[in-house]
């Protein structure tokens, strides 16, 4: 332990935070596509702009030997994607009795709690109610209260609200009702793979949106799963020296060819990672993608994994190793790999402490 570590460390939230993380261990993490169907067709997706449905397995065995290949290579955490994991029940949790996981859903099915007990269920909500009927729903279908029913009160689940650049204002509106139901929040940023432009196009940037969440934050802490430091990383695509792209990404699947550049650049990367799609054997470049632009992805979880490998760049500063540690310690919290009761506790201490307020990604 270096002499700088024992100094944060005699921070007692630090000291707490820390020796819950190393207490959990270390994760050794892969995406997985759980089934190539969906019930909806978002404008936007990624999964279905490049087509990713094609590959697919109508076989549980084909689950079963995935399950066994991956025991045995050590893996202990899955992201559940797809394809939509509420039609695959029974796969889900044949997965879930073998591995510590976190699942996205669109909150169209309800995932029942009866053995997934424990499961972190992110809810999909893109916008205002308006906007998701609009991207999600093709105009029709109210997508955000049949979600909001299913998930009434229900602790395993929190809403993953993605918002573009031009709706900023809808934040500010929406949150309370997500907090009112009894779920906690966490944001994502939207791509607009569609291209439909104007207020969706992210290449105008997401100051406006950034603002809010950190407003949000201010305003209800302990609810919002999110730091300024991790909000700022996101929409801003810095991290010390590094811009934001393929070149610096950790989650590259490592069993790839086309990906042996990337992995011998000096970047870290998770070494462990694999992206595999829903036949259970094949993978792709990355979680969200295969051939896209790096520059319109500002996945969360992405980001998350960005931060948490960097974890000596962040020693050379208090602020800096506070913005990781608290990074790292929302990713054990949110996919529950830290007791959860004791969590919702230490959140509110991290979004209250007085050393902390100021703190936003240093340079």
């Amino acid at each position: 332990m270096t002499q700088s570590l024992r100094t944060y460390l005699q921070d007692p939230l630090l000291h707490t935070l820390y020796q819950r993380v190393r207490a959990a261990g270390p994760i050794r993490s892969i995406s997985l596509d759980i089934t190539h169907k969906c019930n909806l067709r978002c404008i936007g997706c990624y999964y279905f702009n490049e087509d990713m449905d094609r590959h697919y397995t109508e076989d549980d065995a084909d689950l079963d030997a995935f399950i066994e290949r991956e025991l045995q290579r050590g893996t202990n955490f899955i992201t559940i994607v797809g394809g939509e994991p509420s039609i695959a029940l029974r796969r889900l949790r044949k997965l879930y009795r073998h591995f510590k996981l976190s699942v996205a859903t669109n909150g169209v099915k309800r995932i029942p709690k009866e053995g997934l007990e424990e499961l972190p269920i992110g809810i999909a909500l893109w916008g205002d109610p308006e906007t998701d009927k609009f991207l999600r729903g093709g105009g029709k279908i109210d997508i955000f209260s049949k979600a909001l029913r299913h998930y009434k009160d229900d602790e395993r689940a929190f809403w993953y609200f993605t918002v573009a650049p031009g709706q900023a204002h809808v934040i500010p509106e929406v949150v309370p009702r997500l907090l009112d139901n009894g779920n906690m929040v966490l944001f994502n940023y939207y791509s607009d793979l569609a291209g439909l432009g104007g207020p969706y196009d992210y290449r105008q940037g997401f100051d406006a949106v950034r603002d809010q969440i950190d407003r949000m934050i201010e305003r209800y802490p302990g609810r919002i799963l999110m730091t300024p430091y991790f909000n700022k990383v996101i929409a801003t695509g810095k991290l010390f020296d590094m811009t934001w792209g393929y070149e610096v990404c950790t989650n590259v699947s490592t069993n790839l060819e086309m990906n042996a550049e990337r992995m011998q650049n000096g970047y870290p990367y998770n070494r462990h990672f694999r992206a595999y799609n829903a036949d259970f054997k094949t993978t792709r470049r990355c979680c969200t993608g295969h051939q896209r632009d790096c520059a319109s992805c500002f996945d969360t979880w992405e980001h998350f994994s960005w931060i948490m490998v960097h974890a000596k760049k962040h020693l050379r500063s208090f602020a800096h190793f506070t913005g990781w540690l608290t990074t790292v310690y929302l990713f054990y919290f949110i996919n529950r790999l830290v007791d959860f009761q004791e969590g919702k506790q230490l959140l509110y201490r991290i979004h209250k402490h007085p050393a902390f307020a100021s703190l936003v990604a240093p340079e």
